[in-house]
């Protein structure tokens, strides 16, 4: 069975329940999540692990390409900046998989193409490295 996030078509829709499938994910390795109020922060969601507090912004993709897919991690053309967030959680739909980049493994690109089923890709030590945000 294909996941269901798949079969949301409204991208803005996927994108809050991307979200949603983070702070679970997140709630059940013990972080706590909060959401900020409003649409106006730069960041999607807040990690506080021990003592240490974290900036998420959560992308997620359904766009093939190849053998990768393509994900975008800018806010209309504008790229984010480390003063705005510290970590994207990149999710990739249909193979449910979740990337844990630091933003400045990313270079301020635009978008990057993940490929989840390559042991030899760019970000292949990102992939499921949810201990990144621990630290």
């Amino acid at each position: 069975m294909k996941n269901p996030g798949m079969y949301i078509r409204h991208p803005k829709a996927r994108g809050e329940w991307a979200e949603l499938r983070f702070m679970t994910r997140a709630t059940e390795l013990n972080f706590i999540v909060a959401k900020p109020w409003g649409d106006s922060a730069p960041f999607d969601l807040a990690l506080l692990y021990r003592r240490l507090f974290v900036r998420v912004q959560v992308k997620c993709t359904i766009f093939h390409r190849g053998n990768s897919y393509k994900c975008h991690l800018d806010s209309n053309g504008v790229p984010y900046r480390p003063t705005q967030i510290d970590f994207f959680a990149a999710y990739v739909i249909p193979t449910d998989t979740w990337y844990i980049l630091p933003i400045k493994a990313t270079h301020h690109q635009p978008d990057i193409l993940l490929t989840p089923h390559s042991k030899n890709a760019k970000y292949e030590k990102y992939k499921e490295a949810w201990h990144l945000l621990k630290r």
